[in-house]
């Protein structure tokens, strides 16, 4: 079939979009790719078939959901279909309907089990991937409905003494619904379990949902059985829902018929039904009596993923080693508590940002989500993840997760060297080829710097991280670059002392680079900060730049052109004390912020506890961050719901307040609140790995004001030169052997 290559296939396509009245695709696409830089990769394969598919459910959602607004929607359809609520979006010319306005969700899970079902805001559980749904209501015998997705008011909190459970509380006069969801191993096997307790001034009936829909829109279901002891749904003759005790009533209604909301009150109990089209609802009825509590659990084994075998003490075991973390502050101490949960239930294997819309695999947030694995002192997570990159290396090099991401092999050579450095262990025999590969690739894919354009000696045009706009030549990448360089010279000095100076050569030579053109874009701005790339005006993709400073340290810790960098930032594109990203992302942004902030805490910029206090306020009830929040619904408007890369930005942050690298030393404590020292509690973080060794961290509380600051280390090699820089305090020298210090106010510091 090789002459369909000889096909003019440009001039079929232009003649065939003519003659039926459309725009000319080739003329269109040419000048979509005229805003962008010209490169090698327009846009990753892998965002396209990922947005085909979004948008695919969202025409399925345009032309089922807005021709059936009686039936029970999830909460975010219930409040951005409805003109009186501030979610509202108008549909008229829209093509598809997508979840906009509250794109969150929380996962549950099983340590070690790929499976991560989710919860909704109001407690609708999808128990499986991308699946359908499981709901539950209060019906009276005089007519009232409690309906959790329309309610206005619930109370939803993650519980963590035994693992991950999510509890959502709702409401109504004379009638109240708790439901619990979970995940707990049984004879092996993980169960997905959720559990409904109603109360009823009057009796009432209890309703376990069907619902063919989850939080992203509908998710067909065809047909449903209920067992012959009433115990029990067939789905899809794929997946069995058991009930903790027998149906009292049941009802089945398909797409034509409309939801079986509607059909509650009929006589007629049916046992089975069928939908053509996949919109088949079902509803179990138990009886509530007046005054009592009544409570039903259905449960779902989860398909088995992976050949490890889920260990019964999964989740005892995964926290003995983690770092510890002990303050004042129930809500800071809240959300550390969940950054850890989230890390261990998405690291099953590789490790994923999400449960749902980010259920797959990227080198960027897997940099930063094993880092914070390793800072969290979860070593073999981080370790096993780690073993998962080299299959993914090309034959030229390229660590590959997505095609035209320049900045992945410069990520993994630094969390590569940043685990050897943290664990003090020597590098293995089997890295030292993927390393000196991934290195050599980054000096390849640089452009010759005899190129006579503000990009000379940088990385190609490319896609990059995607929230910074179309295809260019970002220093985002250039950053990574020369940080995975200095990375492979760092592991391989013992090893191959001629590639490592090759490499440390190379890091030399791109930073050169990266510094000629940055001399290049002051002048051209008239100010020293640095834009996202050398073609482009100061803008929200300016926030890829501080990576400068953080996490790689290629810079001083107050170098102006970072400092100005974050000054625009923090004028220009920061709504509600969070940063705004008004490209891809459209909302706050709970990470990035988080990385502006570990540039002011570096930099001794005291605002570094205002940008925390603000993502604090934005995590949800059950501590998550969706990737992007609705500047005035607070709900999720872009990416994943439960998004892991923002729980691994806030455990990150919490450890550069307690300790952090800066050069051949340590600095203490230099972010730790004030506040926090208003109180006689100590407040302990630890045991905190570094790349000197592991410590742990106790700051005691001085009525008099002299607050003293403790450690104990196992140190690598010999303890590094340590300064402790307590706010408010006077900052101290740890001088040789010393494990403690007494620090003296400040002069004018509050008591």
């Amino acid at each position: 079939m090789t002459w369909l290559r000889w096909l003019p296939w440009r001039y079929i396509v232009r003649r065939v979009a003519r003659s039926t009245g459309f725009l000319d695709p080739v003329a269109l696409l040419a000048k979509l790719h005229g805003f962008a830089q010209p490169s090698e990769v327009a846009e990753p394969i892998e965002l396209l078939r990922a947005g085909v598919v979004f948008h695919a459910r969202g025409l399925i959602n345009s032309r089922v959901i807005q021709h059936n607004l009686d039936w029970v929607w999830p909460y975010w359809i219930e409040r951005q279909f409805d003109p009186r609520d501030v979610s509202f979006i108008p549909r008229a010319f829209s093509i598809t309907h997508i979840n906009l306005t509250h794109r969150n969700w929380t996962a549950i899970g099983y340590p070690d089990c790929a499976e991560l079902p989710i919860v909704d805001p109001r407690g609708l559980l999808t128990p499986l991937y991308d699946g359908w749904s499981l709901d539950c209501w209060l019906q009276t015998a005089d007519g009232r409905c409690l309906l959790p997705s329309r309610s206005l008011d619930a109370r939803q909190t993650q519980e963590m003494q035994n693992g991950v459970c999510v509890v959502t509380e709702t409401a109504m006069s004379g009638g109240s619904l708790r439901n619990r969801a979970w995940v707990r191993l049984e004879s092996g096997s993980a169960v997905c379990e959720l559990q409904a307790q109603a109360r009823s001034d009057s009796d009432a009936w209890l309703v376990l949902a069907l619902r063919p829909y989850n939080p992203e829109g509908i998710s067909f279901v065809h047909e449903v059985r209920l067992t012959s002891d009433r115990s029990a749904w067939i789905v899809d003759e794929d997946h069995r829902v058991e009930f903790s005790a027998a149906a009292s009533r049941h009802h089945v209604s398909n797409y034509r018929a409309g939801d079986v909301y509607i059909h509650l009150d009929d006589l007629d109990d049916q046992s089975e039904g069928r939908c053509d089209v996949g919109m088949i609802t079902a509803a179990a009825l138990f009886p509530v009596k007046a005054g009592e509590e009544t409570a039903i659990t259905a449960t779902i084994t989860l398909p088995a993923s992976g050949s490890r075998p889920l260990a019964a003490d999964a989740w005892r075991s995964g926290h003995e080693d983690r770092c510890k973390f002990s303050c004042p502050d129930p809500h800071y101490q809240f959300l550390y508590d969940a950054a850890i949960m989230s890390l261990i239930l998405h690291s099953p294997k590789d490790v994923y940002p999400g449960p749902f819309t980010y259920k797959r695999f990227w080198f960027r947030d897997a940099a930063f989500m094993i880092h914070a694995l390793l800072c969290a002192g979860l070593t073999g997570r981080a370790e096993r993840a780690l073993w998962q990159f080299p299959q993914r290396q090309t034959a030229q090099g390229y660590f590959r997760s997505q095609d035209g991401e320049w900045d992945s092999n410069g990520q993994v050579l630094w969390i590569v060297e940043r685990f050897h450095s943290m664990t003090g262990r020597t590098l293995s025999p089997d890295w030292v080829r993927p390393v000196i590969r991934g290195a050599d690739w980054i000096l390849r894919k640089r452009l010759a710097d005899d190129l006579d354009a503000p990009h000379a000696g940088l990385l190609p045009a490319g896609f990059s991280a995607e929230h910074l706009g179309p295809n260019d030549y970002y220093y985002w990448d250039d950053f990574w670059g020369v940080a995975g360089l200095r990375s492979a010279a760092a592991l391989l000095k013992n090893d191959d002392p001629a590639h490592s100076k090759k490499f440390a050569q190379g890091a030399d030579d791109f930073a050169r680079a990266v510094e000629r053109s940055l001399a290049q874009c002051a002048q051209r701005l008239g100010r020293p900060a640095m834009p996202a790339s050398p073609h482009r005006r100061l803008d929200a993709g300016a926030i890829g730049s501080v990576a400068f400073g953080y996490p790689t340290q290629l810079c001083a810790a107050r170098d102006p052109r970072l400092l100005d960098c974050v000054e625009f930032l923090l004028d220009h594109c920061f709504v509600a004390g969070a940063f705004y990203q008004d490209m891809i992302h459209s909302g706050l942004n709970a990470y990035l912020t988080l990385h502006v902030a570990q540039i002011l805490l570096r930099a001794g910029d005291p605002r570094y506890l205002d940008l925390m206090d603000t993502v604090a306020a934005l995590a949800s009830t059950t501590g998550q961050w969706p990737e992007a929040i609705h500047p005035r619904t607070g709900g999720g408007c872009m990416g994943d719901g439960h998004h892991v890369w923002a729980a691994a930005e806030w455990l990150l942050m919490i450890r550069n307040c307690f300790v952090r690298e800066e050069g051949s030393g340590l600095i203490l404590c230099a972010g730790v609140p004030q506040r926090w020292l208003a109180q006689e509690a100590p407040i302990r973080f630890g045991p905190a790995p570094t790349a000197f060794g592991r410590l742990s961290i106790t700051i005691m509380p001085s009525g008099d004001g002299a607050p003293c600051v403790s450690w104990q280390a196992h140190w690598h090699r010999g303890a590094p030169p340590i300064e402790v820089r307590l706010p408010g305090c006077q900052p101290q020298q740890a001088v040789d052997g010393t494990t403690e210090v007494v620090l003296a106010r400040e002069p004018g510091a509050d008591a």
